[in-house]
């Protein structure tokens, strides 16, 4: 399989700034831990998200809203040790900036002070303003999120998608612009209708990134242990799985149980 070569060594705001007038697609993907953000910084992402679906795919809660600051730090710590050519953006989890934005201020030096990571993402629009404002105005570069934020679900209720009706999808394109204009060097839009993220895309001067917000935006993102294939109950019409992760992982342990209860693993050959 070919891959595309990119001339560009290490990833900044301004190389993805660039790459959106260019038209070049940008590719972001969750990361974790350090074995695995190793992997996809050396096959060529471009953003690497330490998301806070962290407290779905690694410690199993049902939602994102468990997870806390210090897990957040541990995480991108973790991948930004791995890290050598993509942009490292960290998820500020639930609590530590909504409606204070000194507590918000304060979460997001120390995700940057602690971990290394390149920027900070968080949920919402107007209704974050203050804190989005006051972390700019530190020199922390913002990533937006819009349409379905998940952090919101008892909120919204659902996982459906979000924004169909006029009013919503109206709200959703002032608060796209309100970022911008804030300051943000890019927005996450999630599961939206694509009419309306192609919208947001070009009128927006900043990168638009897209989860199930269709192929008009400036780039993808989706969770790495989904698009893998390691996880196998969430099947969302968005998703698109590139292995069968866990068939592999399966078949290799089942094989692995077998030859230790047989007695074939090791050989001689593998003892010292």
């Amino acid at each position: 399989m070919s891959v595309h070569k990119r001339d560009v060594k290490v990833v900044t705001t301004h190389q993805l700034h660039n790459m959106k007038e260019r038209g070049e697609k940008i590719s972001m993907l969750t990361a974790y831990d350090f074995s695995m953000a190793s992997i996809l910084d050396a096959a060529g992402i471009d953003v690497l998200l330490v998301g806070d679906s962290a407290s779905n795919v690694m410690a199993g809660h049902e939602t994102t809203l468990p997870i806390t600051l210090d897990q957040m730090i541990y995480h991108a710590s973790s991948v930004v040790r791995a890290t050598k050519r993509a942009f490292v953006v960290v998820d500020m989890p639930f609590g530590s900036y909504q409606g204070n934005s000194s507590e918000a201020l304060r979460s997001a030096i120390r995700i940057m002070k602690e971990s290394g990571a390149h920027g900070i993402k968080l949920e919402g629009g107007a209704e974050i303003k203050e804190s989005v404002t006051r972390i700019l105005s530190a020199g922390v570069p913002v990533m937006g999120h819009l349409g379905l934020t998940p952090q919101s679900i008892y909120k919204f209720g659902t996982y459906t998608v979000r924004a169909k009706e006029e009013a919503e999808a109206q709200k959703l394109l002032d608060d796209a612009k309100l970022l911008q204009d804030l300051g943000c060097f890019a927005i996450v839009l999630e599961k939206i209708p694509s009419t309306l993220a192609k919208k947001v895309a070009e009128s927006l001067e900043i990168p638009i990134i897209g989860i199930g917000a269709g192929p008009h935006v400036d780039g993808q993102v989706l969770v790495v242990h989904d698009m893998l294939g390691i996880t196998k109950e969430f099947k969302p019409r968005f998703l698109r799985r590139y292995a069968d992760l866990h068939s592999i992982m399966t078949e290799a342990v089942q094989n692995y149980v077998q030859d230790v209860k047989n007695k074939d693993f090791p050989t001689e050959k593998e003892a010292y």
